[in-house]
């Protein structure tokens, strides 16, 4: 179960609805702003990845 501390919550409730549901399904434990980063940079890799992998299948 996702957890985010109270102390990021106002910042984490400036996301998108279908973004925080991304992070939220990770199941992942947010205490700080910086985890908070780290999992939006995990995901922007992930995207980034799987459009390269995309762009590689369609040539």
């Amino acid at each position: 179960m996702s957890y985010v501390a109270p102390e990021i919550r106002e910042k984490f409730e400036t996301l998108s609805i279908d973004l925080k549901n991304v992070i939220l399904e990770r199941d992942v434990q947010l205490y700080t702003i910086h985890d908070l980063i780290n999992v939006l940079d995990d995901i922007v890799k992930e995207a980034d990845a799987e459009d390269t992998r995309i762009n590689q299948t369609s040539r």
